[in-house]
């Protein structure tokens, strides 16, 4: 690190925890962050204050009015913007020597197979449970470790599942395709605006960690967040071996 680095990340630096060589392998890290919205709003700019080296943002949609409520990355000025662009604008606002690919495209299989063999973790910030088993296949498929939080009306959760220990489960063992779980959309549900970013940015803080070789305490386990009394409860997970994902394989 250079003398700038030094001096912008000496508050990570001090921390026993991270100290210099954690920080150094943020700056060599690459993070894959699919959704730019809510939760992916405070993903995004978190890794990029902490210096993350490489981050690329996808995201399909643009900036509308009614995101304004709670997607903090996006401003007025850029309605009708990409999300993964107006959100780029915003990250390099804060730190400028980070590298930001802004994806403007729907997540597939082909993309996140070219994008998963160069990165150390996948924030998933979606809102639809198609392309949340999309990213865990393919998760489960490079043995890349996957931070997934979901937020709406008044509740959060947040989840690691890390192909990489044998112990972990995958997102499809906890939420299986068969089960025909009923789509719930803020845009007809409604969220709480701070919801979006209390859970996205303990995604960003279990993100970090993982960079940095501190490891996520919670690969095994669900954190829920009931935003009403903001209560926190955590219930372990356990792999399920006829998983059609991930049984078996890891």
């Amino acid at each position: 690190m250079n003398d700038e680095q030094l001096l912008r990340y000496s508050r990570h630096i001090l921390l026993d925890e991270l100290g210099i060589e954690g920080q150094e392998k943020l700056l060599a890290s690459h993070a894959v962050v699919i959704g730019a919205g809510g939760l992916g709003s405070p993903v995004a700019l978190y890794l990029a204050s902490a210096g993350v080296g490489h981050i690329t943002l996808v995201d399909h949609d643009e900036v509308d009015a009614t995101n304004l409520q709670r997607q903090i990355a996006h401003n007025l000025d850029r309605v009708g913007t990409p999300k993964a662009e107006s959100a780029r604008v915003a990250m390099l606002a804060i730190n400028p020597e980070v590298q930001v690919d802004a994806l403007v495209r729907r997540a597939d299989d082909a993309l996140l197979d070219a994008l998963l063999p160069t990165a150390q973790v996948l924030l998933d910030c979606t809102d639809n449970f198609a392309t949340r088993h999309l990213i865990n296949r393919a998760c489960v498929r490079h043995g890349v470790p996957l931070v997934s939080g979901a937020a709406i009306r008044f509740d959060g959760q947040l989840s690691v599942y890390n192909p990489r220990e044998p112990k972990s489960p995958c997102y499809a063992c906890v939420f299986p395709e068969t089960d025909g779980l009923e789509e719930t959309r803020c845009a007809t549900m409604g969220v709480f605006a701070p919801l979006v970013g209390i859970i996205g940015t303990l995604q960003a803080a279990e993100a970090l960690k993982i960079l940095c070789g501190m490891g996520s305490r919670l690969v095994g386990k669900l954190m829920m967040l009931d935003g009403r009394s903001m209560e926190f409860h955590t219930i372990g997970l356990g792999r399920n071996p006829d998983c059609t994902v991930c049984g078996g394989t890891h």
